[in-house]
Parts: structure tokens; C-alpha cells; sequence
């Protein structure tokens, strides 16, 4: 079962809600942490045996003796990662997407590629955890490829809980396609749904079967819930403003560590989602 976190904004508690999942998880479990940009799970947990693996993207490389000017890579580029002036072909290599288009139009084989380093993925070990990490280098804007590297270090027969990135943008969707169920935490501001439609959107673009989480209720109004309510969205926890919460994470500390109460209620959160999730393989079973 691979279940990912997201949200339609930063800041919601997306984070929160993955690592004290992953605590409370009965039996090993992967914490992928899809955040190349920012990645913070790690913050919260002992991890030892760290292992790191640089992730490279094969970007083109023109041998101008050999070019004759016919211009179809440039024209085959969606991203305008290779362009032409006149004769001479000129590569932009923090545009590439690693396609290797232009090296199959390339007529006189003029283009081969090299590697280009982005960043690197990460593994450790925290109790029954397995923490993936992905750090996308600085400068690096191209965070997709690297996404989908800390994906492929989750093995395709063992669970998974995948930290998104926030928002609703190419990274979250390399990050959540093809998961089981995606939850949205969100908190009850009118930004928080404004994110929310957005990100109810995106779910529904995708097929995937999803649910919300409600972060800080109480701090805000309950235009959240009459949203759900009116789009038939499940609910499946409901988090309140509670200092407490707020003063572990200040410390690093898990809430489900700090406060045992808490334990019970992500317990009770893993159930839902274990529930949803048969019945999507019921589903699956009948069509």
C-alpha cells in the first residue's frame, strides 16, 4: 500500500502528519520524503546506516564538427533546453528534462549526452522506519527527476508513505501518481481552501481515491467542512489547535511521542485508510 501526503499549500502540517504516521505504523514501513527541495522529515527522527546515492539527469552535449545545422533538435525540445542560431546549436542544460529526444532526430548523430548531477537520495534507518530522503542540489529547478529516484528506492510490494510536495505543480504529481490513496491536509483559513479546490482538483484529474485531513481545527471557521460536505470529500481526521502540538514540534518531537493520546488517534487514522483501501481492492476485484 503506498499512501501519499499532500497538500494544496505549504504549511499545513502535510509533514506532521506523514512522520507520526509512520510512527504509529505496525510493522515496517517506508517514509519517503518527496520534498527535494526542502525535505524536513528527517528532523524528526533518530535515523542511523545512512546511505547516499548521487542522482545524475544525461543532459546533450554537441560536437559542433559533426552538426549540420538541420535544427530538428531544437524544434523536437518542448522546453527550449537546446536552441539554434544560424548553424550552431546552443544548449541550456538547467532546462533539459533528460528526454533524449534530440539525440534521436539527430540525423548525423551529433548529440550525445552526459551526465549532469541534481541531487542525491538518501536512506537511513529510524526503528521500524526506512527513511528515503531526496536533497535536490542548489541552483538545481528541476525537482520531477529527482522524485521519481526516491520513488524507485521504495520497493513496489512493500508499504510506503510518501511526503509530497506542497502545491499542485509537476513535482506533487510525480510524487502522488499511481499511489493507493492520497491524503490532502489542509487547514481551515480561506487560503487553506482555496488550496484545498485546488488540490481536490488535481486528485480527481488523476483517478486516485483521496481523503482530508483537517490541521488546527478550531483556529479558523468551518468553511472546510461544508466544502467536503458538498463535494461528498471524507474527512479522516480532524486535528485541533492544540499548543501542546505545537511545542513538541518546536522541540523536533513527534505529538504521537509527546502526547500518548495522539497515538490512539493516528492508530485509529491508519485503520480508515487500511478500510479504504480494501474496499478500493473490492472495487478493483469487481470491474
Amino acid at each position: 500500500m503506498k499512501i501519499a501526503i499532500a497538500s494544496g499549500k505549504g504549511g499545513t502540517g502535510k509533514t506532521t502528519v506523514a512522520v507520526n504516521l509512520a510512527r504509529v505504523y505496525d510493522g515496517h514501513v517506508f517514509l519517503a520524503d518527496c520534498d527535494v527541495e526542502e525535505p524536513n522529515a528527517h528532523l524528526f527522527l533518530t535515523a542511523t546506516g545512512h546511505e547516499e546515492k548521487e542522482v545524475n539527469l544525461f543532459v546533450p552535449l554537441v560536437d559542433e564538427s559533426l552538426c549540420d545545422g538541420c535544427a530538428l533538435c531544437a524544434k523536437i525540445c518542448q522546453f527550449s533546453a537546446i536552441v539554434t542560431f544560424g548553424t550552431t546549436p546552443l544548449v541550456f542544460p538547467e532546462m533539459c528534462h533528460g528526454c533524449g529526444g534530440c539525440t534521436l532526430v539527430c540525423p548525423p548523430r551529433a548529440i550525445t549526452e552526459q551526465p549532469r548531477r541534481i541531487g542525491v537520495v538518501e536512506t537511513s534507518q529510524a526503528g521500524n522506519i526506512t527513511l528515503v530522503t531526496g536533497r535536490l542540489d542548489v541552483g538545481v529547478a528541476l525537482a520531477p527527476p529527482l522524485i521519481k529516484e526516491v520513488r524507485k528506492a521504495v520497493p513496489a510490494d512493500r508499504d510506503a508513505i510518501l511526503d509530497a510536495p506542497p502545491g499542485t505543480s509537476c513535482p506533487v504529481i510525480a510524487a502522488i501518481s499511481d499511489t493507493d490513496l492520497v491524503l490532502l491536509v489542509t487547514e481551515p483559513t480561506p487560503f487553506g481552501l482555496n488550496d484545498l479546490v485546488l488540490a481536490v482538483e488535481m486528485v480527481r484529474a488523476l483517478g486516485l481515491p483521496f481523503g482530508v485531513i483537517v490541521n488546527r481545527m478550531g483556529a479558523g471557521d468551518d468553511r472546510i467542512q461544508e466544502f467536503c460536505q458538498k463535494e461528498n470529500v471524507d474527512i479522516l481526521l480532524e486535528i485541533p489547535d492544540d499548543r501542546r502540538i505545537a511545542e513538541s514540534y518546536s522541540r523536533g518531537i513527534l505529538m504521537v511521542d509527546a502526547l500518548p493520546e495522539y497515538g490512539d488517534v493516528f492508530r485509529e487514522l491508519l485503520r480508515k485508510i487500511r478500510n479504504m483501501y480494501a474496499q478500493g481492492e473490492k472495487q478493483h476485484a469487481h470491474v
